[in-house]
């Protein structure tokens, strides 16, 4: 689904930096943009490791000067699903790390250069299932119990909303999106929208107008509850 946020941005004549810390998969990707059209480039990134977006951070600014639009995409979902009373506290720690931790090393790192844009944008890839109201309300399936990824779902979007609290000064709109049941790697191709589906509301929240919303829960029908 990165890869359809990418060829997405790219198709609106944006230069789009495309973060991955697999090379190859790295390189394939910037390769099928530009032979499309785009204006692409390759990010070396490991949002876990300190090093990896620090390095990440200085080859925006060396290419490009500022960032318009931030895409925090990556994800990890663990097993599904998986009791709390009996999960593994190394696979919570895990998830924690890259689904909440890494969006605020790159968020945190990247902000100099998001101050830099007249229009700043941030998108945060979050999920129906870290929605606190959906999880209680009677009837609504929301797949199940999750004792780790959809806890750091519901974690990332209460950090979204002190960003946007915080980054206030800045005019910058930082939203959650919600792609919904994506046919993805992370749950084994078994979503039943297509990547491409799932891209589309990123993209919306990544070109919002100036008074666009921030701090929100997005999905393609509107907000989200909390």
């Amino acid at each position: 689904m990165g890869y359809e946020i990418a060829a997405g941005l790219g198709a609106l004549g944006w230069s789009v930096g495309v973060g991955a810390r697999d090379e190859q998969r790295r390189m394939n990707a910037v390769a099928e943009l530009r032979a499309a059209g785009a204006d692409a480039f390759g990010v070396p990134l490991d949002v876990t490791d300190d090093e990896s977006v620090t390095a990440a951070a200085r080859l925006i600014e060396e290419r490009a000067g500022r960032l318009d639009v931030l895409v925090n995409n990556a994800d990890l979902a663990g097993s599904w699903p998986e009791d709390p009373t009996t999960i593994d506290l190394d696979t919570v720690r895990r998830l924690v790390e890259t689904n909440v931790i890494g969006v605020i090393r790159v968020t945190n790192a990247m902000l100099p250069l998001l101050r830099r844009s007249a229009h700043p944008r941030s998108v945060n890839q979050s999920s129906h299932v870290g929605s606190l109201a959906l999880q209680t309300t009677p009837g609504v399936d929301v797949g199940g119990i999750s004792g780790a990824y959809a806890p750091t779902k519901t974690y990332l979007n209460a950090i979204t909303i002190q960003y946007a609290k915080e980054l206030s000064d800045i005019k910058i709109l930082i939203n959650n999106a919600c792609p919904g049941y994506v046919a993805t790697d992370l749950n084994g191709f078994s979503g039943t929208q297509t990547p491409e589906q799932g891209a589309m509301i990123a993209i919306r929240l990544a070109a919002l107008p100036d008074d666009g919303p921030t701090g929100q829960l997005v999905d393609d029908n509107g907000v989200v509850p909390w």
